[in-house]
């Protein structure tokens, strides 16, 4: 089976403390900790991302983009980005899955994002 935005959304509502809200072409997410993210499929990939906080905010690029490189591999199933929105860069956190996949990789990939997003912000908050 390929995942479709409508099955997702009925899958993903069913999770405690998540609320998901669809629109034309994603699902917005959110969590009991008030965390977003967005999922969309493309294709053979499920795409779930969140926005962590704008590369303005960043006191040292460089040294936040070394300590990313140096510390991304420590949080399973995401990785970060760069992302342009309207002009402006942001940092960003995510994970891809086929569209294949089955229901409980979906949940604990979403799950995980979330668990992983929380330990991001507390790693990088000193770059802030």
């Amino acid at each position: 089976m390929t995942w479709q935005l409508k099955d997702l959304n009925t899958l993903l509502t069913k999770h405690d403390g998540w609320t998901v809200t669809q629109t034309q072409e994603t699902l917005c997410l959110k969590n009991e900790d008030g965390i977003e993210a967005f999922l969309a499929v493309a294709g053979e990939q499920i795409l779930v991302e969140a926005l962590l906080f704008p590369q303005k905010a960043v006191k040292d690029v460089s040294a936040l983009n070394d300590t990313i490189l140096r510390t991304h591999k420590l949080f399973p199933l995401s990785t970060l980005c760069i992302n342009e929105i309207n002009g402006e860069s942001y940092y960003a956190a995510f994970g891809s899955l086929s569209s294949q996949s089955k229901a409980e990789t979906v949940v604990i990939e979403v799950a995980t994002l979330f668990r992983n997003i929380e330990a991001f912000l507390e790693l990088y908050q000193d770059y802030l």
